[in-house]
C-alpha cells in the first residue's frame, strides 16, 4: 500500500502501522493537548502570566482601577542558567583540540545564537528540537536549525528511547488567508505538507526526501527528564506557586500605598460647596483627600465644623513577606540571595560569593551534561547528512563547554599556570581553562608556531641567541666563587700558577 509504513528498522523496534497521513494527524492531535500548557509556561517566563490569589468578583470590580505588579523571578531562574551554557566546540576521541570542520559547520548555522534560545526555551517550556537537513545551495554544509515546543512535536519509541516521528507546524497569512503548513519527520522520509479545504495533502512546491538514514534526523532538548517523564519538565514547575504570590502581595502593596500609606482624613459639617479652589471652583474628589492645607470659615464650636486624620499604614508586613518569598525562591532554584536584591551591610567576600552559587554550577554542568549528548547526537546526523553515511569516529564526540563557574581571573590564570608548570595539563587544555574561544587558542598556536620557524631561521644563520639567551655586558661584576664552587683555571707562567 503506498504511504503505508514497512517494519521499522532494527533501530526503532516498532512495526509501525499507520500510513504517513495517520502520523501526520496523530502527532498534530498530541501537540495540541500541550499547547496550552506550554503557553502558560511562556507567559510566566515573558512575565504576561493572570493575577493570582484573587476572588474574581473583587478582580472583575477592580479591573479597571488594579494593574498587577508582576515579580518576574521566572525569567531570573531561566536566564541565570542559561547564561551559563555556552557550547565552544567539539571534539574527536583522542585528539586534544576542538575539529575545525565541525566548528564551522555550527558557526555557519549561527548555532551560537539558536542554541542559546534552545537551551531558554527548554529551560522554561520543558524542551526544545534541533533539526538537521540537507543544504542544496551548500552540500557541505547541512542546514541545522533550533525549534520552539510551541511548533514541533515528537515521539519516541518506548523501547529504545529514540525518536520515530515528529511533526513540525507553521502558519502563513492571516484570517482568510491563512494556510496550514506542517513537516513529518520518519525514520527514512522528510514530507512536506499544506491544508487546502480542511484536509491535509503533500505540498507541491516542496518534494518529499527520502533521506533513508534510518533515524529521525530530529534530536530533543529535553530538561529535567525523567524515567518516566523523558518530554521534560519546565524549570518553572516550583517556582510559579511563589512567583503568583509575590505578584499578588506586591499588587495589594501598591493598593495600601494607594489607599492607606496616605493619612485619611474625615470631615464633619462640611459640603460640596466648601471645597473650592482659589478661582471658587469645586475640587475633585481626589484633591480633597490628597490636599495637603484646608481651610475654612466654619467653626467647631458654631457650625460643629470638624477635621480629624486617621494614622497611615505600615508597608513593612508586604516587605517582609516578600523577603520570605523570595528566600523560598533561591533555596528552590539553587540562586545566591544576593540574585534577589538580599544583601548584608558588610559586602560578601570572593570566597562567599562563589560558595553561594555552587548549587547554581552544579545545576548548568548537569544540564551541559544531559545537552552536550544532544548536540553529539545532532552533530553525528550533521556528518551523516553531508558524507552520506555515518561516521565511527563520531560515535565518542565531546561536547566542549564553558566553565560554569565565576572564578576570578587571577585565580584561574593562576591554577591553570600551576598545572601547566607541573606537567600535569598540556598547553591548549590550560589555554581552555582559562576560558579562551576556539579561534583565539587557533590564532596563539600560529603566533607560537611563527615564534619557533623565526627561532629555528636564527640559529640556522648563526644566530644562537634563542639558545643561550644574551651574552652578560663587559662591566657587569662576575660573581665571586661560592665555597663549593671549582677554583678558577689560572693562566701559565703567571706569579702564583705552575709551569705545565
Amino acid at each position: 500500500m503506498a504511504g503505508l509504513l514497512a517494519q521499522a528498522p532494527a533501530a526503532d523496534g516498532l512495526v509501525q502501522g499507520r500510513t504517513e497521513l495517520e502520523w501526520l494527524k496523530h502527532l498534530i492531535k498530541c501537540h495540541d493537548k500541550e499547547i496550552p500548557e506550554l503557553e502558560e509556561l511562556n507567559a510566566y517566563y515573558e512575565g504576561k502570566q493572570p493575577l493570582s490569589y484573587m476572588h474574581p468578583e473583587l478582580q472583575r470590580e477592580l479591573d479597571e482601577n488594579v494593574r498587577q505588579v508582576v515579580i518576574n523571578w521566572p525569567r531570573l531562574v531561566i536566564d541565570s542558567i542559561e547564561e551559563r551554557l555556552d557550547v565552544e566546540g567539539f571534539r574527536y576521541p583522542g585528539k586534544t583540540e576542538a575539529d575545525a570542520e565541525l566548528w564551522r559547520i555550527w558557526q555557519a548555522n549561527d548555532l551560537d545564537e539558536q542554541s542559546q534560545m534552545g537551551h531558554l526555551d527548554a529551560l522554561a517550556m520543558k524542551r526544545a528540537y534541533a533539526v538537521v537537513g540537507e543544504n542544496d545551495q551548500d552540500p557541505t554544509t547541512p542546514i541545522v536549525t533550533v525549534e520552539s515546543a510551541l511548533d514541533m512535536y515528537a515521539e519516541e519509541d518506548p523501547r529504545t528511547r529514540r525518536l520515530i516521528a515528529a511533526v513540525k507546524r507553521w502558519c502563513v497569512g492571516d484570517g482568510a488567508d491563512k494556510v496550514d503548513h506542517a513537516t513529518l519527520y520518519l525514520p527514512d522520509s522528510t514530507i512536506w505538507w499544506v491544508k487546502a479545504d480542511g484536509e491535509w495533502a503533500e505540498d507541491p512546491d516542496y518534494p518529499r526526501d527520502d533521506h533513508n538514514m534510518g533515524e529521525l534526523p530530529v534530536e530533543i532538548l529535553a530538561n529535567r527528564p525523567r524515567l518516566k517523564g523523558r518530554g521534560g519538565v519546565s524549570e518553572l514547575a516550583d517556582v510559579i506557586p511563589i512567583s503568583d504570590a509575590a505578584c499578588k502581595v506586591a499588587t495589594d502593596m501598591m493598593i495600601s500605598a494607594e489607599f492607606h500609606a496616605m493619612p485619611r482624613r474625615v470631615a464633619f459639617g462640611f459640603g460640596d460647596e466648601d471645597f473650592v479652589d482659589a478661582d471658587g471652583r469645586r475640587l475633585s474628589v481626589w484633591s480633597r483627600v490628597a490636599g495637603r492645607i484646608w481651610a475654612t470659615a466654619k467653626s467647631r464650636k458654631e457650625d460643629g465644623a470638624d477635621v480629624i486624620q486617621f494614622p497611615e499604614a505600615n508597608l513593612a508586613n508586604f516587605h517582609s513577606t516578600l523577603n520570605q518569598l523570595a528566600q523560598l525562591v533561591a533555596s528552590m532554584a539553587g540562586l545566591p540571595p544576593a540574585f534577589f536584591g538580599q544583601s548584608t551591610a558588610n559586602p560578601a567576600s570572593a570566597d562567599a560569593i562563589r560558595s553561594s552559587e555552587t548549587r547554581l554550577v552544579k545545576r548548568a554542568e548537569r544540564k551541559q551534561r544531559a545537552w552536550g549528548g544532544t548536540w553529539e547526537r545532532v552533530m553525528r546526523k550533521v556528518l551523516r547528512v553531508r558524507d552520506g553515511e555515518w561516521s565511527d569516529d563520531a560515535r565518542a564526540l565531546e561536547t566542549i563547554w564553558r566553565d560554569a563557574s565565576t572564578p576570578t581571573v587571577a585565580q584561574s590564570a593562576d591554577a591553570a599556570v600551576k598545572l601547566f608548570t607541573a606537567k600535569i595539563v598540556p598547553l591548549r587544555p590550560t589555554r581552555e581553562r582559562l576560558g579562551f574561544s576556539q579561534a583565539e587558542i587557533g590564532r596563539m598556536e600560529e603566533l607560537d608556531e611563527q615564534a619557533a620557524n623565526d627561532a629555528v631561521a636564527r640559529i640556522a644563520g648563526g644566530d644562537v641567541l634563542p639558545l643561550f639567551g644574551a651574552k652578560p655586558a663587559p662591566d657587569d661584576p662576575q660573581p665571586s666563587p661560592g665555597p663549593g664552587d671549582p677554583p678558577e683555571a689560572v693562566p701559565a707562567g703567571s706569579a702564583s700558577g705552575h709551569a705545565a
